[in-house]
């Protein structure tokens, strides 16, 4: 059944989705979940959905989207391994328990909102590809479990009906690296939470600040500490700035975040690059933040820096921009993409170009507003409703093309 609206049809369908990372909200993937499946039922009053959830705890019966009163079916799906090896059970999830699902619940449609397709589906499959890094970047491939893992899912890829991605830039990855052709990717891009806005009042940030233990003025980092992130960059950059001016009696380092358990090449702990250059007493490590303090911490910072190696999309810079503070990412990957004109862009590898950039706004408090606007204008741009849109009409699509 099609429904005319506002020249857009749509079509009635029973959509199934892998929900392994529903009610996870300390992972990106359970983030995305959770936000873009209120945002459909919101959207759209048509298309019913049924979320399929494995047996693991942290697949929560709590799950839902508090952003919609409208209510959608779930069912959990048991697999042989559930208590005796999780990535078995996931795996049989994925590849057997979900298409089972699938037909049991009667879906016109499979939607896997992460890197794992089934290789056979009874119905047409939508899969989200938010990045390829296990592909691209020769440190994240893993043992030799993974790497076959890797194998397996891109080759369910190839079969799929249509493929998000979330850039041009993972676009372009997944024609190189898995051979699809063009025309079965569609370019979505992400959006953050509404909790993430600029913060004005005075009780919230000083509340926060003294939570943290954070200065009055601070650059901010947040994100990860995998060593494509660039965390030890953003040390290197702050300390060189401190040996040129002394500034960081005036101007801290805010690194935020729960940090690695042991300094590796994988994990490298900020905290020996700060002692290893003398700069420890300049910077504040917070561990581990609370989701609501995040739009105040973001807000209080004079600056965002993120100079990542490699980003499917890049939220820690939508975070900041949404919240009006200046940004100063790397020009590689998605992340011009995200940031627009509004950020400063320098390679991942050149500190001195960070270390510059870092000195040009703290100096400059005219730079610094007129960054900070164009931050809020250029995070305008990326709204949940769009994605909505967008990803319904790649539901559209592939029941079409099916």
């Amino acid at each position: 059944m099609a429904v005319e609206d506002g020249g857009l049809a749509r079509i009635a369908m029973r959509v199934a989705v892998n929900g392994f990372f529903c009610g996870r909200e300390g992972t990106g993937s359970g983030q995305y979940i959770g936000s873009l499946l209120g945002a459909l039922l919101e959207w759209d009053d048509i298309t019913e959905y049924v979320v399929v959830l494995c047996q693991r705890p942290a697949s929560s019966a709590r799950f839902g989207c508090s952003s919609s009163s409208r209510p959608f079916d779930t069912v959990r799906c048991r697999t042989p391994f559930d208590g005796l090896n999780d990535n078995l059970a996931k795996l049989w999830f994925e590849q057997i328990g979900f298409p089972r699902a699938c037909r049991k619940a009667g879906a016109s449609l499979a939607f896997v909102p992460y890197f794992a397709p089934p290789f056979f589906c009874p119905v047409p499959v939508v899969v989200t590809i938010h990045d390829l890094i296990p592909l691209i970047l020769p440190q994240y491939r893993g043992s030799a479990g993974v790497r076959m893992y890797m194998r397996l899912v891109a080759a369910s890829a190839r079969r799929a009906d249509v493929i998000l991605a979330d850039s041009e830039s993972s676009h372009g990855d997944i024609v190189r690296r898995l051979g699809i052709p063009t025309d079965r990717i569609r370019v979505v891009h992400l959006a953050v939470d509404d909790a993430y806005h600029r913060i004005e009042d005075e009780e919230r940030l000083a509340r926060v600040r003294e939570r943290y233990g954070l200065p009055a003025r601070y650059l901010l980092y947040f994100g990860g500490f995998d060593v494509r992130k660039g965390v030890r960059e953003v040390v290197t950059a702050y300390a060189r700035v401190a040996e040129l001016t002394g500034f960081p009696e005036d101007v801290g380092l805010v690194i935020a975040g729960r940090l690695p358990t042991a300094d590796t090449s994988f994990t490298p702990d900020p905290r020996v690059v700060a002692d290893a250059l003398a700069v420890g007493k300049g910077i504040v490590f917070t561990g581990w933040v609370d989701e609501r303090d995040k739009p105040a911490l973001y807000s209080g910072a004079m600056a965002f820096l993120f100079p990542s190696e490699y980003e499917g999309f890049g939220l820690p810079p939508l975070e900041a921009l949404s919240c009006g503070v200046p940004v100063i990412t790397s020009n590689v990957s998605s992340l011009p993409e995200v940031v627009g004109a509004a950020a400063v862009l320098v390679s991942p590898s050149d500190v001195d170009g960070l270390a510059t950039a870092i000195l040009n706004l703290v100096q400059d408090e005219t730079l610094r507003e007129r960054m900070g606007r164009a931050s809020l204008a250029q995070a305008e741009e990326f709204t949940w409703s769009r994605v909505a849109r967008e990803t319904h009409a790649s539901f559209t699509a592939a029941t079409r093309t099916s």
